[in-house]
Parts: structure tokens; C-alpha cells; sequence
């Protein structure tokens, strides 16, 4: 059976949010300020996701989605992404940003989900993590920051 539920955030591993960021010290400074939600199939953890909300200002952040890569693929994040933004709605979130590189499957599967591009952040790898990130073989040096809204997806 498939659950999602709202965990304490110490309750997702290390190793599991390092396969969506590999810089463990960023994972140690958002990982306290954020709500966590995990994935399970049949009682086994596969997948967990940190977000940061700001009810007063109806905000949110998702610092990590991350999923176990025997379970990648599968639909298991996007169901996790898909029940966390309908809780955040209901709890009067209209926006929900987050940050991630500028290609890869990453942005094909946020935009499936409602996000859009709002902003470049110029050099943010570079200056933020201690090793290169590298994907396809090429090196993530910018972040895209996408929004999604409550409102568009009202209107879809």
C-alpha cells in the first residue's frame, strides 16, 4: 500500500535528501526551519520532501523532493508533490517556489505539476556548493526559481 503522510523532518534520512542535494551542510540548515512529508510503500520510507511555510505571508519553500532511485520514476515523487501542494492550498498557501538547475528531467517533471520559471539566479552552484554538480555530463552553475500558484491551478 501507498501512504503519504507529515513526519517530523528528522525523520528523513540524510541519505535519502542527498539524492535530490548533495551538499549535506545546506540539507543541516533548512532541514530544522521545515515541514516534512514522506512517501511509503508498504510501511518502507521511498521518498520524502522539506518545505518552508509562511502562513502569515500564504508562502511556502520546498527546499527537497527526493526520492530512493530504485523508486524514481515511478510516480511516487509526483504523487508526494501533488498531495503536498493540495495540503498547502487547503492550508491557504498560495505560492509555492522553489529552486533547481537550469535542465534536466527536474524541470519537465515541475512543470507537470503547475510550476513556472520566475527568475534566474546567476551563479548560484558555484558560489553555494562545495563540489561541482554535474548532470549529463555538463555542470550546473545557475538556478532557475519556479513558482507555482494556487490560483492558476484553479483556472487549468
Amino acid at each position: 500500500m501507498f501512504e503519504i503522510r507529515q513526519v517530523e523532518p528528522s525523520q528523513l534520512p540524510l541519505a535519502l535528501l542527498m539524492t535530490a542535494d548533495p551538499e549535506s551542510t545546506a540539507i543541516k540548515v533548512y532541514q530544522d526551519k521545515c515541514v516534512a512529508y514522506a512517501a511509503y510503500l508498504q510501511e518502507a520510507l521511498i521518498a520524502g520532501l522539506l518545505v518552508a511555510v509562511d502562513e502569515e505571508s500564504h508562502r511556502a519553500e520546498i527546499f527537497n523532493i527526493s526520492v530512493y532511485p530504485q523508486y524514481q520514476g515511478k510516480g511516487f515523487g509526483g504523487a508526494l508533490l501533488s498531495e503536498t501542494l493540495q495540503c498547502l492550498s487547503g492550508q491557504g498557501i498560495e505560492y509555492v517556489e522553489l529552486g533547481t538547475g537550469c535542465f534536466g528531467y527536474q524541470l519537465a517533471f515541475y512543470h507537470k505539476h503547475g510550476f513556472r520559471v520566475d527568475r534566474v539566479v546567476k551563479n548560484f552552484f558555484l558560489e553555494n556548493y562545495s563540489e561541482p554538480i554535474i548532470e549529463n555530463g555538463i555542470q550546473h552553475k545557475d538556478m532557475l526559481r519556479l513558482i507555482w500558484r494556487s490560483t492558476e491551478q484553479r483556472e487549468m
